[in-house]
């Protein structure tokens, strides 16, 4: 059995609610964030004068998948998704899309974020007067970390690749006590778990919240990303149609965590993990670098419920970031719309980042797969948009030059026509096992886990099933240490 700490140090618990008080700062509960109709009213009223990426407390309850699509004033409607149909996927099944851009920060990652520090902070376990709250990360989780302590008043540091895109390094140089860039990009993960452990050593007062082991980002997901799944499916499904299953790029195995929720409620669906084909750890113990920015690799997340995963797929960088260019270059648009892509879907295809590209074709590859037809619904998700992307559009351009209609015409046959089902594994037993097994190598050799942990995780029955049970346990204590901050 595994649980978040939730253990009160009372002396460190009473200077957090005095900075609440200081900063004006109400927590928002997993109950808030899954249905926002619960957020007080006195709240709403002072969201529709905040922006949606303003550093304001108040946009602690904008952490939630049904912000009104609007960069300022916005209140709450029901979950944001996209559907993406026939004419442009190729495939009979109804592709389902959560869109994450509407959240603060432009990526969901905040959410996870938040699901880390707030247990800490409403326990007492983590003091923002004195500590420091460390965000490794491979782009959106380090950004949401040092958003959620901007707003919460505590100092941050973010940690990320120095490869990755300039967008990120700007926005962070705002908001972000210190930014450590670590070297290589993407999928080198262990320079930034390096980083960590010189930071732990250098007897700085710093908390280090790792999403790629932290719980709190499965719960965030398991709770409110599942929750938002299933409200998208029923609303789409009408009378006929029927769940397989959700995609996701693994990354910090904190969205993944969303199908369990689902597979709960469907126990036939499927949960396909996504990977870059240039560097496939899942696939075949592989490794390497690849351009899919922000789903991270070379090692298995320890949050990472590998039993529960059916299929593994691995997607070329390169289908990403020429479908990026289809996507968003006027050339590219109107091919898509030549081809018979309505022009209202080709207008929302900037929702898609580098890995909702990614998602996308391995829902592609799922369908094809298992052979989906119309009334089949699978549900993957957009973790960020292009907003976040445009410098790699601009470089694309200087170093390819002008995207034509023969460039168009190039993509969608080769990326999105012919997406196959190569580099696809569906997973018996011992796959799973393998798969799992990959965690000892970081996780016990390196980063501190036991032989008994990893175990665990394996044969004990509620090893998983005891973290999703915390969120109303969490919400108990958001709520009481809002009462004794007294802002309500």
């Amino acid at each position: 059995m595994t649980k978040i700490d939730l253990t009160i140090d009372s002396a460190r618990r009473a200077r957090s609610i005095q900075r609440a008080k200081e900063r004006n700062i109400i927590i928002p509960t997993y109950a808030q964030m899954k249905d926002p109709s619960k957020i007080p009213a006195k709240i709403q009223e002072e969201l529709k004068s905040v922006g949606l990426w303003d550093i304001h407390p108040r946009n602690l309850f904008r952490i939630t998948w049904k912000n009104q699509p609007t960069a300022a004033g916005g209140t709450f409607g029901g979950v944001n998704y996209i559907e993406l149909p026939s004419s442009l996927t190729g495939v009979k099944a109804r592709i389902l899309a959560l869109v994450g851009k509407w959240f603060p920060t432009g990526a969901h990652k905040v959410g996870a974020a938040f699901s880390c520090l707030v247990p800490r902070l409403v326990t007492g376990q983590f003091d923002p007067t004195t500590q420091k709250a460390v965000w490794p990360s491979t782009g959106n989780y380090c950004r949401g970390g040092a958003y959620d302590s901007a707003l919460l008043g505590c100092e941050s540091i973010a940690i990320l690749p120095e490869g990755m895109s300039k967008e990120r390094f700007e926005w962070l140089e705002k908001v972000a006590g210190e930014t450590i860039k670590t070297p290589g990009s993407e999928s080198n993960v262990k320079e930034i778990f390096d980083k960590c452990w010189e930071l732990r050593n250098s007897g700085q007062d710093v908390m280090i919240f790792d999403q790629f082991q932290e719980f709190g980002n499965y719960l965030w997901h398991y709770a409110v990303t599942g929750a938002a799944l299933e409200e998208i499916f029923r609303h789409a499904a009408g009378t006929r149609g029927v769940y397989r299953g959700m995609i996701s790029a693994t990354g910090s195995a904190g969205t993944i965590a969303s199908g369990d929720y689902m597979k709960k409620l469907f126990p036939d669906s499927k949960i396909v993990a996504s990977e870059a084909l240039q560097c496939p750890t899942l696939l075949e113990n592989g490794f390497g670098a690849h351009r899919i920015e922000g789903i991270g690799d070379k090692h298995v997340p320890w949050v990472h419920n590998t039993k529960n995963t059916d299929v593994i797929t691995a997607i070329d960088d390169n289908a990403v970031v020429n479908l990026a260019r289809l996507f968003n270059e006027e050339n590219g648009k109107a091919y898509l719309v030549k081809m018979g892509v309505p022009e209202e879907v080709v207008g929302n295809l900037d929702l898609l980042g580098f890995s909702g590209v990614s998602n996308m074709l391995s829902a592609i590859k799922t369908a094809k797969y298992y052979e989906l037809g119309e009334d089949d619904i699978l549900i993957t998700v957009l973790t960020d948009s292009m907003e976040l992307y445009r410098s790699r559009l601009h470089e694309m351009h200087q170093e390819l030059g002008e995207y034509n209609e023969m460039s168009a015409a190039a993509d969608f046959a080769r990326y999105l026509r012919g997406e196959s089902t190569d580099n696809m594994l569906e997973l018996r037993y011992p796959d799973r096992r393998r798969v799992h097994n990959l965690k000892y190598y970081t996780w016990v050799e390196q980063q501190g886990k036991t032989y008994d942990e990893i175990q665990a995780q394996w044969h004990q029955a509620d090893y998983w099933t005891s973290v999703q049970t915390q969120a109303d346990e969490i919400d108990e204590l958001i709520t009481e240490f809002n009462a004794e901050v007294g802002l309500l």
